[in-house]
């Protein structure tokens, strides 16, 4: 099994993926290729990601039972521990509206 989600990415992008894969949701893409099918499809992502973002994820023999792959600006980041990947979080970035402070008259 193979699954993208894609966020903020090109119509051209979406368009190729929709090519190959099944598309679920918007931007939810699945589908069951070879290794060899999968590489070909990250870099059609790669190569067409834009500013946004992509995460590709796929069934293999690792303990988890899966792999995956990010590319682009996200608040998740994938983290190794001891051959085991999670995914870590990045702080929130503060929002200028709510750092005033200062009530209105």
């Amino acid at each position: 099994m193979l699954v993208i989600v894609t966020e903020n990415v090109p119509p051209r992008l979406r368009g190729r993926l929709a090519v190959w894969l099944v598309q679920v949701r918007p931007g939810v893409y699945v589908g069951d290729y070879s290794a060899r099918v999968r590489d070909m499809l990250w870099d059609t992502v790669l190569a067409g990601v834009g500013d946004g973002n992509a995460v590709m994820a796929w069934n293999n023999n690792s303990e988890a039972g899966f792999d995956f792959k990010t590319i682009g600006p996200n608040r998740r980041i994938p983290v190794d521990l001891d051959g085991c990947r999670v995914v870590s979080f990045l702080p929130d970035e503060p929002d200028k509206h709510k750092l005033s402070t200062k009530k209105k008259p």
